[in-house]
């Protein structure tokens, strides 16, 4: 070969070799962390006890957010509810039959009252007049102008109008008296608007308590993991329905050496590259990191590596989430210190 021609390739081969010797030598010096995949699972558990009548989605089903994803018989919880609602109809005709009769009463006293202070002063006036009556008849008889039978029917209508003022009184006191039956008629509203309230109160607890027959998806949108009931099974508090993932948040919890712990904190920007994807990282943050070190799993590091403790740490995927599989290995990546305040820059503007 031409001497000309071979110089540059020799020239050109040699370049590339430095470039890649550089890049080996650079990510030979990165620092990383082995890690798997995961997703948040979220596990929907019964609050209630009850036989299961439906289990709307499958395993590997998508689900709208707050969608219904099981049903649990609320048959005797339906059952209160109505025997509830009818005492409600039962205190609110109890409550109005009462108002009326309040004002029934309220009206009648009044007028009584009213009817009776007029006769009490009607009697008064006569009580009186027959009293002067007697007295000037009195006067005429020891004058001599006059004569006893006449002092004596005088007399007679003295007594009477004096009788006929002790009744009035006394049935102007028995009206005024309809005011305490008026006053405990009150309490008594009182006590069914207190009941009603109470029983009110009551219905809105059944109705909560309704509520929790329906088990719901979180108001994101989700994927069935796993199906953990099937109808015909019997529900108790706590017990798992299905368990459910975000496709959107997903993870790579990793291992950090005590050594590290200092460089890996929450907030810390990195890169992620799936072992299926090599070449091809996506940014994340570190969202988590175990306040206590605990011993490496085996699955993660090799024997010499489990010497020692680390810290466990979880790193979120911030972009291209749907390519990243639960279950799938790959390695966390530091950056450097201009790296960090570049990213932290961008996402600052």
């Amino acid at each position: 070969m031409d001497r000309r021609v071979l110089l540059p390739v020799i020239a050109v081969a040699a370049v590339a070799l430095l470039a890649v010797g550089f890049w080996l030598l650079r990510r030979a010096d990165e620092r990383y962390y082995t890690g798997f995949v995961e997703g948040e699972e979220r596990v929907l558990r019964s609050e209630v006890s009850g036989r299961v009548l439906e289990v709307a989605f499958a395993e590997g089903a998508e689900v709208l957010p707050n969608a219904i994803v099981a049903r649990i018989d609320d048959a005797d919880v339906a059952s209160r509810i109505r025997s509830k609602q009818q005492e409600l109809e039962v205190l609110g005709a109890q409550i109005a039959r009462q108002e009326e009769e309040i004002a029934l009463l309220e009206s009648t006293w009044s007028r009584d009252v009213g009817a009776q202070q007029a006769e009490l002063a009607r009697v008064e006036s006569a009580a009186r007049l027959a009293s002067r009556s007697y007295e000037r008849e009195a006067g005429l008889v020891e004058s001599g102008a006059s004569t006893a039978q006449m002092l004596d029917d005088a007399r007679a209508r003295r007594d009477q109008a004096a009788s006929g003022l002790a009744g009035s009184r006394e049935q102007l006191a028995r009206a005024k008296a309809q005011e305490g039956a008026i006053a405990v008629a009150r309490r008594q509203l009182e006590i069914l608007r207190q009941q009603l309230e109470l029983s009110h109160a009551q219905l809105d607890e059944l109705e909560v308590l309704r509520a929790k027959y329906t088990i719901r998806a979180p108001a994101a949108p989700t994927v069935v993991q796993s199906q953990l009931l099937w109808p015909g099974e019997l529900a108790q508090p706590g017990t798992p329905v299905v368990s459910v993932l975000d496709p959107a948040d997903k993870f790579v919890q990793i291992y950090v050496p005590v050594s590290d712990a200092d460089r890996v904190r929450v907030g810390t920007k990195v890169e992620i590259e799936l072992d299926s994807q090599p070449g091809t990282r996506v940014p994340g943050e570190v969202s988590f990191v175990a306040d206590q070190a605990n011993f490496t799993p085996e699955k993660i590091e090799t024997r010499s590596d489990r010497v020692g403790q680390v810290y466990r740490a979880k790193v979120r995927i911030l972009e291209g989430v749907e390519g990243f599989v639960p279950g799938s290995e790959g390695n966390v990546y530091l950056l450097d210190a201009d790296a960090q305040t570049a990213v932290a820059t961008k996402g600052g503007a």
